[in-house]
């Protein structure tokens, strides 16, 4: 699951994610990879919550879609519950969350 809170920060909207993985994903470690942390396989550790859920947040400019997937013990994964999919380079698939601030399409 991807929660998304918008707020206004300086002169840009942003975009706080919030990646949540179901309690029975039994790993070691679980981190958040992806454009917003320049696919750095350590810079976003996800904890355990009281639950058991694995959760980890980051703030990002709010409009752009960012690609990520999650690294579980060495183990590549997608999100299940993405925006959407992107083919990489790898003949696999990467997760896509949108940014949007104004999803809802004008009348």
């Amino acid at each position: 699951m991807i929660q998304k809170t918008f707020f206004r920060a300086e002169q840009t909207t942003k975009c706080r994610l919030t990646f949540t993985l179901p309690e029975h994903i039994w790993a070691d470690s679980v981190y958040v990879v992806g454009d917003f942390n320049d696919w750095d396989v350590v810079a976003l550790p996800m904890q355990q919550d009281a639950q058991g859920r694995w959760q980890a947040t980051v703030e990002v400019v709010a409009g752009d879609a960012y690609q990520f997937r999650y690294l579980c013990d060495g183990d590549w994964i997608n999100d299940n519950q993405a925006d959407a999919y992107y083919a990489n380079e790898y003949g696999g698939h990467n997760s896509v969350v949108l940014t949007d601030a104004d999803p809802e399409p004008k009348p």
